[in-house]
């Protein structure tokens, strides 16, 4: 092992060790996020020193990450009015891998202090080209020492996989394979976003997307996964019997390395619609306390006001956990999966040097 590899692991276990230290319990934020856009689908968003000031002494780590998809604006389409978010406009959405760039210049922008609340994701490819996972691998070499993970990355999500330019994403192509492996390879999480049902299912009409996802998972046992929103959206509602799928994919040992967030406000008024719901959510949430993570999905809120509404809106949800459920939901999942991984990927950086 050369004298910089070495370095660069012993740096690594001093930090986990200052990080074991002070303990998420230990910590007087409300939160870590696990979901959030610096900007949004025209690039445009928070400087991430403005972000800090928004986190104030209530968010105490966050994700890091922009949005992959650039909304076009298309003069024949919306003349002089500019869409921010692709349900303003009929012009197609396309990759932006410049937000990679973005993000990494931004977290380097922060003191070393500043930079251990954050977590940098890569989004900037395209999960349909088999070239994806050579990007994320340039990414890592361009920029080392700042990405965690990759995601949020969408392969099915509604309204969204139609608008994309090129080929639709899929479950079942190899190139998402290619990337899953690489995150395995070097330890980053990944953060997927894939609908649970199409919108506007049938009657009786089969969730082929649910399958499909749990046969991804199954091939990659070595990747830590979370499934963002748990499969929901604005218009995607839970399927019939979900609480079942969900409980019992989690008490399944081939998918423990399988994760899933409870985030976006979409998401909240499915959890929190009555007490029903709400009850049964924590019952599911409690008997598997670490494997949930919350994250707001909130996109460059301009107030700490609007920042905390997603974390307001599931109150009801928190009080139905137990103390030690709360604390892994909000806090100790965040800190566990992300410190594991910030370690993994400086060695592998190190050692591809």
């Amino acid at each position: 092992m050369s004298r910089y590899i070495a370095g660069v692991v012993l740096l690594a276990f001093l930090f986990v060790k200052q990080s074991a230290a002070q303990p998420a319990s230990a910590d007087k934020s409300l939160f870590y996020d696990s979901h959030f856009h610096l900007t949004n689908y025209v690039q445009e968003g928070l400087d991430v020193k403005q972000f800090l000031k928004v986190m104030g002494d209530k968010v105490g780590r966050s994700t890091l990450f922009g949005i992959p998809l650039q909304q076009q604006w298309s003069h024949g389409n919306s003349g002089e009015f500019a869409p921010t978010y692709y349900l303003a406009s009929d012009a197609p959405l396309y990759y932006y891998s410049f937000t990679d760039a973005f993000i990494a210049m931004a977290y380097r922008s922060l003191s070393k202090e500043e930079q251990q609340r954050f977590d940098p994701m890569i989004t900037g490819f395209n999960p349909a080209d088999m070239y994806a996972a050579d990007h994320i691998k340039r990414v890592l070499k361009t920029f080392p020492g700042v990405f965690t993970g990759i995601g949020e990355f969408t392969i099915h999500k509604e309204f969204v996989s139609s608008k994309i330019a090129g080929e639709v994403a899929s479950l079942i192509n190899p190139a998402l394979d290619r990337i899953l492996d690489f995150a395995a390879e070097t330890g980053l999480v990944v953060l997927l976003h894939n609908d649970i049902d199409m919108p506007y299912p049938k009657a009786g009409q089969e969730p082929y997307l649910l399958t499909q996802l749990a046969d991804l998972f199954r091939r990659h046992p070595n990747t830590t996964i979370i499934w963002a929103h748990c499969g929901l959206g604005r218009v995607v509602r839970p399927v019939k019997e979900q609480l079942t799928i969900v409980e019992y994919a989690l008490a399944d040992p081939a998918l423990k390395h399988v994760h899933i967030d409870i985030s976006w406000d979409e998401v909240a008024k499915y959890i929190i619609s009555s007490p029903e719901t709400i009850r049964e959510t924590a019952a599911i949430i409690n008997k598997y306390p670490d494997r949930f993570l919350f994250g707001t999905d909130e996109v460059a809120p301009a107030t700490q006001d609007k920042y905390l509404k997603v974390y307001n809106m599931y109150e009801p949800l928190f009080k139905e956990l137990s103390p030690a459920t709360k604390q892994s939901l909000l806090k100790g999942n965040y800190a566990r999966l992300f410190d594991a991984a910030r370690v993994k990927v400086r060695k592998w950086e190190a050692a591809n040097k």
